[in-house]
C-alpha cells in the first residue's frame, strides 16, 4: 500500500521520453529490495500531522506521509513556509509559483527530491539551492527559465528543465556536478550556437542526455565520454560529423530522428564501437549510413521515411555470412522511394529473423 500510494501521486513528475526511471523512490521505501541510492536500514519517522511544540509542521493544505511532503495542484504562489525539516522529497507540481527565493529552502538539508514541474518559475535566486546538501533529482520541466540555474547541489544525479525558455548552455551551467547521471534539455529554444564549448565537461558520470525539439543544427561538441544514451531527435541537424562522436565509446543508443540529415559521414559509426541501436527515421537521406557492415553490435536500425532510392548487398551485412559478432533484430525501411521487390534477399543475411525487416510501398507527399 505504501509503494502504490506514492506511485499514485508521482506517476506524472516527469514527462521525458523514453528513458524509464528504475528505483526512484528506493531511498523511501521501508524494507524493500532494489538497488536504491540511499538504503533505509530503519522505518522513517512519521511526520505528525497536528502542529506541536517540538514535532514538524505539515503546511496547511498539503498532505505529509512519512518524509514526502505533496503540495500539488493548490495554486499556490509561493513556496509554503515551516516545510518539516526531514522531508525527504517535496511535490509542488502544477502550482502558480513564479518566483524561488533564497531562503525558501533552508530547513530541508535532507531534501532528496524536488518537483516543481508546471509553475511559472521566471527567477531562482541564486543561493536558493544551496542549503540542499543531499539533493539528488531536480524536476524543473514546464517553467518559463531563460537561464540555467546557479549552484546546483553537487549532489544531484538528476536534471530535468526542458520545455522552458533557456537559450544558452554556458560552460558554468554544470560545473562541480560529477555526479549527474540523467539530463534532459529538450524543448527549450536552443540553438547550435548557445552551447559553449567545455559545457559538458564537468558530466563525468552521465549517462543519458536528451536535446530533443530543439533549434540546434548539429550535434553539439565535447559530448561526455560516460554517455550509454543520447536523444538529439526532433532538431534541425543536416549532417552528422564522425568527429562530434568521438570517445563515445559508451554509446549503445543514439536518436536522431525527425531531423534533416542528408550526410552521414563515413567513419562515424566507427566511433560508437558498442552502439547498438541507431534511430535514422523522418530524415532526408539517400543512402544506407557507411560503415554497418563493419560494426560488431549493432542490432536495430530505423531507416524509414527517408528518400532512400536503393538498397545493396553489402550495405547491412559483411560479405561472408554471419560474421557479424551481432545480428540484426530489426531493420526499417519502409516509407522509401526504394522498390523493395528489387532488394535482393541475400541483402539481409545477417538479420536473426526475416519478420525483423519492415520493408512497404512508398508514396510521394
Amino acid at each position: 500500500m505504501k509503494s502504490a500510494f506514492i506511485y499514485l501521486f508521482l506517476v506524472t513528475c516527469c514527462w521525458a521520453l523514453p528513458f524509464k526511471q528504475t528505483g526512484f523512490l528506493d531511498f523511501m521505501m521501508e524494507e524493500e529490495g532494489g538497488s536504491g541510492l540511499v538504503p533505509v536500514t530503519k522505518k522513517p519517522p512519521i511526520f505528525s500531522p497536528i502542529p506541536g511544540p517540538d514535532g514538524p509542521i505539515c503546511p496547511f493544505r498539503c498532505q505529509c506521509h512519512l518524509r514526502v511532503v505533496q503540495c500539488s495542484d493548490l495554486g499556490l504562489k509561493n513556496i509554503p513556509e515551516n516545510l518539516p525539516g526531514e522531508t525527504t522529497l517535496l511535490d509542488l507540481q502544477n502550482n502558480k509559483i513564479a518566483e524561488i527565493r533564497e531562503n525558501d529552502f533552508k530547513t530541508l538539508k535532507g531534501l532528496h527530491a524536488l518537483i516543481l514541474v508546471n509553475n511559472l518559475i521566471t527567477t531562482i535566486h541564486a543561493k536558493a539551492f544551496m542549503p540542499l546538501g543531499k539533493l539528488q533529482r531536480l524536476y524543473l520541466s514546464k517553467n518559463l527559465l531563460k537561464e540555467m540555474p546557479t549552484n546546483m547541489p553537487k549532489s544531484l544525479q538528476e536534471l530535468r528543465i526542458h520545455e522552458n525558455l533557456i537559450a544558452k548552455i554556458k560552460k558554468a551551467s554544470f560545473q562541480g556536478m560529477a555526479q549527474v547521471i540523467v539530463m534532459e534539455l529538450g524543448s527549450n529554444p536552443l540553438k547550435s550556437s548557445g552551447i559553449e564549448s567545455g559545457a559538458f565537461s564537468d558530466l563525468k558520470r552521465v549517462s543519458y542526455i536528451r536535446i530533443a525539439d530543439t533549434n540546434i543544427t548539429e550535434v553539439p561538441k565535447g559530448l561526455p565520454t560516460s554517455l550509454s544514451e543520447l536523444h538529439l531527435d526532433g532538431n534541425k541537424i543536416t549532417k552528422v560529423q564522425a568527429d562530434r562522436l568521438k570517445g563515445l565509446k559508451n554509446l549503445a543508443k543514439l536518436g536522431l530522428s525527425y531531423n534533416e540529415i542528408s550526410v552521414v559521414e563515413n567513419g562515424t559509426l566507427s566511433m560508437v564501437p558498442h552502439l547498438r541501436e541507431l534511430h535514422l527515421d523522418y530524415n532526408v537521406l539517400t543512402s544506407v549510413p557507411p560503415g554497418l557492415p563493419e560494426h560488431k553490435y549493432i542490432q536495430v536500425i530505423y531507416l524509414h521515411s527517408n528518400k532512400i532510392a536503393a538498397v545493396g548487398p553489402e550495405d547491412f551485412c559483411p560479405p561472408s555470412y554471419n560474421t557479424k559478432k551481432a545480428m540484426y533484430s530489426g531493420i526499417s525501411l519502409f516509407s522509401n522511394p526504394v522498390p523493395y521487390w528489387e532488394v535482393p534477399p541475400v541483402t539481409f543475411r545477417c538479420v536473426f529473423d526475416r519478420s525483423a525487416i519492415q520493408l512497404g510501398n512508398y508514396r510521394k507527399k
